[in-house]
């Protein structure tokens, strides 16, 4: 394949690729949103493995009884 040909296939798929690209390109939000967001979403997670931790873990002073 020479050169040039392979060049302008080159060009035509790339045109190809950032049409479609900007077709799927979500709509910008602000920082803050995002950043509120995330603080949401690390609350969630805090308070969901603190219920767990509390739930799954074994007490102490039933766990080493003597006979």
């Amino acid at each position: 394949m020479h050169a040039d040909v392979h060049h302008l296939l080159h060009t035509a798929r790339a045109s190809e690729l950032q049409h479609e690209a900007t077709a799927f390109r979500l709509p910008r939000t602000s920082l803050r949103s995002r950043v509120g967001w995330t603080l949401v979403e690390v609350g969630l997670r805090l308070t969901q493995s603190r219920d767990t931790a509390a739930t799954t873990a074994p007490r102490a002073a039933g766990a080493f009884r003597t006979a």
